[in-house]
């Protein structure tokens, strides 16, 4: 994962620090500055306003992709050695929900193996989600985890995940979306999916149409 140092982000993090993956609760909040560190110019304040609530997050600050990954290779720097202390802060900042946090959490679980994280990149994405999620973030994490190296599991895996909610049936026509290949005796399963909002019946449309 490259990514050009912004100087300003760098300056905030500074050298690796090992120490702080031992508590979430002070590494939240150092990441909270981080974020804010990467802001362009002045912006650097959170959004509660309705853009962050609409997109069902607790806080925006609009930390661009490039110190995003800046901040995750500190991350995963700092845990060298102790990738488990890694694995165990995505699930503290997917509960926090900021836009921000779970960038980062798509950006760790993609450059992390399944030993370091005890179980699949995919298993461990899917198993951070609650009850309603911004598909739109899904999808870019789902991105994320394929450039990473992580191929999109197969037919059988997302089946018996679509059994298991609404929410995860809609997200597993989300992951068959990421594929390059024909969806062939899947197929039901992206036509029989619960009904979602634009982007989602975007998508479902997109993919039955190309079958046909």
């Amino acid at each position: 994962m490259v990514a050009e140092v912004n100087e300003k982000v760098a300056l905030y993090l500074g050298e690796p620090q090992p120490k702080l993956l031992r508590s979430h609760r002070k590494m939240l909040k150092f990441l909270r500055g981080a974020y804010a560190a990467g802001v362009p110019g002045m912006m650097a304040k959170p959004a509660t306003d309705l853009l962050a609530n609409s997109g069902g997050y607790s806080f925006h600050y609009g930390c661009p992709n490039p110190e995003m990954r800046n901040i995750a290779s500190w991350i995963l720097t700092s845990g060298e050695g102790v990738p488990r202390r890694v694995a165990k802060l995505i699930p503290a900042l997917w509960k926090r929900h900021g836009q921000e946090d779970l960038v980062l959490s798509g950006l760790l679980l993609a450059n992390m193996s399944e030993e370091e994280l005890g179980e699949s990149p995919w298993m461990a994405f899917i198993h951070l989600l609650g009850e309603q999620e911004p598909l739109g973030a899904l999808l870019e994490i789902g991105e994320e985890l394929i450039r990473g190296g992580h191929e999109v599991p197969d037919d059988k895996w997302l089946m018996a995940m679509a059994g298991q909610s609404k929410l995860w049936h809609q997200v597993a026509v989300l992951f068959l979306s990421l594929r390059k290949q024909d969806i062939g005796e899947i197929r039901g399963l992206v036509a029989t999916a619960p009904v979602g909002g634009e982007l989602f019946e975007r998508i479902r449309n997109h993919i039955l149409s190309q079958e046909n």
